[in-house]
């Protein structure tokens, strides 16, 4: 059963109730757009790291997670939200978004906190991608497209993480700040374009709906 009104069927009424010209984007432009509104979400995101590192002599890991993943979800809605064809793409996104998230953030959490080290890392992103990726198909209404929607979440994702730690562990020591961004920006790069391949595929058949008016 589709999630928030975005079934297929209910993104052409939507749209075709609209007085205003909606393009149909591309998978380019919506990687894209995925890319460059995770990536800045993504540097916004973990401003939380550099500043509990600096300014709390202690802070918890599951702390830093958890401040982490609200400024994720909040401010989530303006960066990506266009990622949705038609009009009241805002509150939907926030709605989907945050339960995706959620379930993302908390199984990737609990697996690196059960395993930690690389064991830790690729279950977390498996077991989060899986859970975003099923939660997206199943709110678009189109079941049969998780695979490939968990697929690109896990890949794309995996290799901005990984790219990121490689760059972070070389910068670590002498540029900690410098390292902390670009770790974020390259998490970000990756997962925005999974993110839009994702949202990308779980619209296909909107996209078909409103090809054929």
């Amino acid at each position: 059963m589709a999630l928030f009104q975005l079934d297929p069927a209910s993104i052409v009424a939507r749209v075709r109730g609209s007085d205003k010209t909606v393009s149909l984007p591309s998978l380019t432009s919506s990687v894209v757009r995925g890319i460059i509104g995770f990536t800045i979400l993504s540097i916004l995101g973990f401003l939380p790291w550099p500043i509990m590192d600096r300014w709390f002599s202690h802070p918890t890991e599951v702390g830093l997670y958890i401040a982490c993943t609200a400024v994720f979800i909040g401010l989530s809605g303006p960066c990506l939200h266009r990622l949705i064809i038609g009009p009241g793409s805002l509150s939907r996104f926030y709605q989907l978004f945050a339960l995706a998230f959620i379930a993302y953030a908390v199984l990737w959490v609990a697996f690196w906190m059960g395993l930690r080290g690389n064991a830790g890392e690729i279950a977390g992103l498996l077991g989060g991608t899986a859970a975003m990726g099923l939660i997206l198909a199943f709110a678009f209404g189109v079941p049969g497209t998780a695979p490939k929607v968990v697929l690109a979440l896990f890949l794309l994702n995996g290799i901005g993480y990984y790219a990121g730690g490689k760059i972070e562990g070389k910068l670590g020591v002498d540029h900690r700040l410098a390292a902390m961004f670009l770790w974020g920006a390259c998490y970000g790069i990756g997962f925005g374009a999974g993110l839009g391949t994702a949202f990308h595929l779980c619209q296909k058949r909107a996209r078909a709906l409103l090809r054929q008016s």
